[in-house]
């Protein structure tokens, strides 16, 4: 397995697999040897069949099956080079499951939790600009662009730098937080100053917060980018700028959040809540009436 897997993760970085992509597709390989107690390239079409009927039966989520089918398809396809395995693989369906939103209160509550400056300003940047918890954790001091009002995020996903916006609020207090921690490079500095904080860390402080805040929706910091977008939308801003905000390829992705924003549906009534007013009395069919006669 050995040489497999240094080939394996050859081959992904000749392809510029991110690292979390590498570390979870050589997981799921590694899964299907121990399964069957033999080395991957051995296997057949049945047995790959057999260890993926196992993650349905022992009840893994979706996700965690779609990560194996494209981790096993891509060694078949790529690695080994058997293309008989590789293009019979089931294409999954994706869930598609509704994103969790705050309400500002919430948010307001989970922001100020932390009585630390440093996990305050993680949560107030995750909010006031949209950004994924990868892109926190890669901000440096420069990215700060206060001339323009902007947020500059470089290499992003996908590999994509795309600006955002710079709160006034948040500039003020970013300002503060330079002068009593004094950064050096990274914004959100770790205990070795030279490095960036982990995003294990921040993910720690947005729970830890959440459960000061007593609130029990959103099972992690990208609860706040959610919000971000969701808290535009009903503030009226037009969809085509927030998905630029957002850094979405496509509209698609950013529509969504219409689904999750109270804007317009608090407004609507339900046909029940008006059978009793004035004017909706019952009153004879049509049909009825010829039936009748």
């Amino acid at each position: 397995m050995s040489e497999l897997r240094s080939k394996m993760i050859r081959v992904m970085k000749l392809r510029d697999f991110a690292p979390k992509t590498q570390k979870s597709y050589l997981s799921a390989v590694q899964g299907i040897a121990v399964f069957h107690n033999k080395p991957p390239d051995r296997l057949t079409q049945e047995e790959v069949d057999d260890y993926l009927l196992h993650l349905k039966e022992t009840g893994k989520t979706s996700s965690t099956r779609s990560v194996a089918i494209s981790a096993l398809r891509f060694f078949y396809e790529h690695v080994v080079q058997d293309k008989s395995i590789a293009m019979k693989f089931p294409r999954r369906r994706k869930s598609k499951i509704l994103p969790q939103v705050l309400s500002r209160g919430q948010v307001r509550s989970i922001i100020d939790a932390p009585q630390d400056l440093k996990q305050r300003l993680i949560l107030m940047t995750a909010y006031a600009a949209g950004l994924r918890v990868s892109e926190i954790a890669n901000l440096k001091i420069d990215h700060i662009d206060s001339a323009r009002m902007q947020i500059h995020v470089y290499q992003g996903k996908g590999k994509k730098d795309r600006n955002t916006m710079l709160s006034q609020r948040l500039l003020e207090e970013l300002r503060t937080y330079w002068k009593a921690c004094r950064p050096n490079s990274w914004l959100f500095f770790s205990k070795k100053r030279e490095n960036p904080m982990c995003i294990a860390s921040m993910q720690r402080i947005y729970r830890r917060a959440k459960n000061d805040a007593g609130i029990t929706k959103g099972r992690g910091i990208h609860t706040l980018r959610h919000c971000f977008a969701s808290h535009l939308l009903e503030a009226g801003y037009d969809v085509r700028v927030i998905q630029r905000l957002m850094g979405h390829r496509s509209l698609s992705t950013t529509m969504v959040y219409l689904h999750v924003s109270g804007n317009g549906l608090a407004s609507v009534k339900s046909p029940l809540d008006f059978l009793d007013e004035p004017g909706t009395s019952a009153t004879p069919r049509e049909d009825d009436d010829d039936a009748s006669k």
